[in-house]
């Protein structure tokens, strides 16, 4: 028998001789290994024979050589994965044993500021008993007054004064006690997690604070922080207005930066800010900002139109380098919104620290793990990766849709008259800038040829219904909402009469297929390719519809997630899909308001889903609903672009209205179908008119399914209708109901069946039985639904099927049983597949 060794150049044969290579021996060996690191038997004498030089060696010591080399390889992958974890472990430990040294600071703070509170407290009482005069009472609070500063100077002196107090600020924040720091509501900090994010309490304005490892070297992460608007969606525009080197080798710059509204509800907002880049004396480079408000004889930035001047306070990032190369991070951000500058109704996205760490704060720690992670990935293609290409396709969707909400002037969109109502606002823009590029050749081979765009867009107040799970349904399921007689996404869009505008498109299409296109680490954000089929152009046209196709960004789809904003951007894409192809988005764009209550549940599962757990067991959903009064809101922004012939200026607007408006009817249709509201008071589903109650439902298939194939369908559960149902909607299997009508529809699904179909329970009911079934599945099913009926019930074989995404679903096998009411009628169909999982 012949032994192995996993020394370089060695083979070991069965006569305990050691048999070893000559160098020239091993470099053909190396070379032919990374050809073929594997080789079969007839590959290896295939070697022997085409490489003189091994024509010594025997196939079974070139075998043992390949084994032994393999061992190495896979050793050292090993071994190089364990130390990067290592590192990876070592740096997080180092960060958490700095953030609880923090954290003890904190609270030795905390106590103290107790103890003089206590101190002043017993004081301001004994000097209340002597003298009950307002003068005292005044005079012993006045220590807790913030004092004035008085205007700084802003020559080259004055303003690195400025830039060093700002320092001194910021890392009193990042590292300090400076701000009461308190955990974000579902961070937990982790070796694979985001970092460790918090949010303030009880200061001035609103703060966010992270701390986080990314595999870039320090000088690449302020690089990549400092381009903000690569990062931050919110972000306009950053001008640098003038760059002063300091002694210390460091730099000032003087900025001007625009962020977007969030919503046509509100003004937008700008900072005149000091950003000062240095390096600390332990190699730590520090990049810090803070609003210059209050300056004198120096540059300064008078007020702009159609913004409010907000203020920053000092915030910034600490990057120092980190052993095995890599960073870690330390980001704060510290903000004055300005909040009394909109509605009351709006004020809570201003007063939030959780919706500024979420949207500014975590979403630069996002993007430079995800540069990371590029980087350290280079050379491999998959799904997962996130290249630069589509990174600025994402970034051209989400600017070009906060362009179109917020309407500036200056990109050359003027408001046009409304027709007496003021729900939906028209903007049109003749740009030359915003025009270029934007005649289309689509696939029907028509240009929509245009000379104007045209931008209708409305915000409307959502009660009750979670974002994520509102923003999942307009996703997948488009002709909820979308005018089957104007196709608004593509440009010239428009009917004004059959056909009468060159490149409309007019019809519907027949459904929507999403194809993956990239998506972030996290999967918070997705890149898609939407194709519509059967598009139909013009009336003649629609006996051989088109498809045409859809550039769409999706983000927030995370229910738990607290603070997020939920986005829905789409714009028309054509068949060349260059990179520099004119794009013109349209969306949805659904915030949360009730952020601003800086919820403490890290747990709120808002999906209609988790309203089945019935019981004390059961979600905390209800229970929060019912502490908050039953309401939560949200705010929803819709904006759609059309371009069209300016001479068709009215005929557009009008229609462009009565479509918006007839998307704000659909949408609020579908909300309230989502809302909890239509939960029942004891935490059950309240049923479609027409179908019995859930738990009615769930008692009537289990006794069915008994009878017709006498064996119990649940394996255990407690007594009660209640149990029943919860143990059906946690089953294993894909269970699912459909009607007994001519073109049977689904009515009931439990979790799995839910997750296998890729739907929500209010979706359901719009998906055929004969839509998940191939052809191959719907021919033995009508060969098996006569037995269905009059045996009641069928064994199914192993096959394939479809979500309502389009995804095929394989089952090992099925089971179909007739559903009987109470009077021993049948009611439905009921289907389990059983061991079911995508292909």
């Amino acid at each position: 028998m012949m032994a192995m060794s996993c020394k370089d150049g060695k083979g070991v044969m069965d006569n305990g001789k050691y048999v070893r290579y000559t160098p020239e021996q091993v470099e053909a060996l190396e070379r032919l290994y990374h050809e073929c690191p594997k080789p079969s038997s007839i590959r290896r004498q295939q070697l022997i024979r085409e490489c003189p030089i091994l024509s010594n060696i025997e196939p079974k010591q070139i075998k043992v050589w390949f084994q032994n080399r393999r061992c190495r390889e896979k050793q050292r992958k090993e071994a190089s994965r364990l130390q990067a974890v290592n590192r990876k472990l070592t740096a997080m430990n180092k960060l958490l044993m700095e953030e609880n040294d923090r954290l003890q600071k904190q609270v030795s703070h905390l106590v103290y500021e107790n103890g003089y509170f206590r101190q002043q407290h017993t004081q301001n009482t004994t000097l209340a008993t002597k003298d009950t005069s307002c003068e005292s009472v005044v005079t012993s609070g006045q220590h807790h007054l913030t004092p004035q500063h008085p205007p700084r100077d802003a020559s080259p002196a004055g303003l690195l004064s400025i830039a060093e107090e700002t320092l001194a600020e910021f890392l009193s924040k990042a590292t300090g006690t400076a701000v009461e720091w308190v955990q974000m509501p579902g961070m937990k900090p982790g070796p694979d997690s985001i970092g460790i994010v918090a949010i303030s309490h009880g200061c001035t304005g609103v703060a966010a604070r992270a701390c986080g490892l990314v595999g870039l070297e320090p000088t690449r992460v302020a690089e990549i922080l400092k381009e903000r608007p690569s990062w931050f969606r919110d972000c306009r525009a950053v001008d640098v207005l003038n760059v002063l080197p300091t002694a210390n080798g460091g730099t000032i710059e003087l900025l001007y930066m625009q962020l977007y509204a969030p919503t046509t509800l509100a003004p937008a907002r700008d900072f005149w800010l000091l950003r000062y880049t240095s390096v600390m004396e332990d190699g730590s480079l520090v990049v810090c900002e803070r609003s210059l408000s209050n300056t004198q004889n120096g540059p300064s930035m008078p007020p702009v139109q159609n913004f409010v001047r907000a203020e920053m306070l000092p915030s910034g990032y600490l990057i120092r380098p980190c052993e095995g190369g890599g960073s870690i991070i330390h980001i704060v951000d510290h903000m004055n919104m300005e909040a009394w500058s909109v509605p009351e109704v709006l004020r809570p996205l201003y007063e939030s620290s959780t919706v500024l760490a979420q949207k500014t704060t975590m979403a630069a720690l996002r993007q430079l793990r995800q540069i990371a992670q590029e980087a350290s990935q280079a050379n491999v293609t998959n799904w997962s990766r996130r290249p630069a290409a589509l990174r600025a396709l994402s970034q051209r969707l989400s600017r070009g849709f906060n362009e179109a909400v917020n309407g500036f002037a200056d990109e050359g969109w003027s408001m046009m008259g409304n027709d007496g109502m003021d729900d939906v606002t028209i903007l049109v823009n003749s740009s030359p800038d915003k025009l270029m590029g934007l005649n289309l050749t689509f696939s029907n081979g028509f240009p929509a040829v245009s000379n104007a765009v045209l931008c209708a867009k409305a915000s409307m107040l959502l009660q009750n219904v979670p974002p994520a799970i509102l923003l999942r349904f307009l996703r997948e399921h488009r002709s909820e909402w979308a005018d089957n007689n104007i196709d608004a996404y593509s440009a010239a869009a428009v009917k004004v009469g059959p056909c009468s505008l060159p490149g409309a498109r007019v019809g519907s299409f027949g459904g929507q297929v999403i194809l993956p296109l990239a998506h972030t680490i996290e999967h918070e954000e997705l890149l898609e390719v939407i194709k519509l089929e059967g598009v139909a152009h013009c009336p003649e046209d629609a006996i051989m519809p088109r498809d045409m196709f859809l550039l769409q960004l999706c983000s927030g789809m995370d229910e738990n997630a607290i603070g997020t904003c939920a986005e829905l951007i789409f714009a028309p894409i054509d068949a060349s899909f260059a990179d520099d192809a004119p794009l013109l988005p349209s969306g949805f764009r659904i915030i949360p308001l009730d952020s601003g209550k800086e919820a403490s549940s890290p747990n709120r599962t808002l999906d209609l889903a988790s309203a089945l757990e019935i019981g004390p067991s059961g979600n905390k959903v209800s229970n929060d609903y019912s502490a908050n009064g039953g309401s939560t809101r949200s705010v929803m922004t819709i904006a759609f672009e059309f371009a069209f012939e300016s001479h068709m200026q009215e005929n557009v607007a009008s229609m462009a209205r009565q479509y918006v408006r007839s998307i704000i009817s659909s949408v609020q249709r579908v909300a309230l179908a989502l809302s909890p509201s239509h939960l029942s008071s004891n935490g059950g589903l309240r049923p479609p008119l027409g179908t019995p109650e859930a738990n009615t439902l769930a008692r009537w298939i289990c006794h069915s399914y008994r009878c017709y194939l006498g064996v119990e369908l649940l394996k255990s559960g407690g007594e009660g209708s209640d149990s029943t149902l919860k143990t059906l909607w946690q089953h294993s299997d894909a269970i699912m109901c459909c009607s007994l009508k001519a073109l049977p529809v689904f009515t009931f699904a439990n979790q799995a069946g839910l997750d296998m179909l890729e739907t929500t329970l209010v979706a359901l009911q719009d998906i055929t039985l004969e839509k998940i079934f191939d052809d191959h599945g719907r021919k033995t099913l009508c060969s098996e639904f006569p037995q269905i009926m009059q045996q009641g019930f069928a064994c199914l074989q192993g096959g394939i099927c479809l979500s309502s995404m389009g995804r095929p679903v394989s089952y090992e096998r099925a089971v179909a049983w007739k559903v009987l009411n109470e009077e021993e009628n049948a009611h439905c169909i009921c289907f389990m597949f059983m061991n079911w999982s995508f292909v």
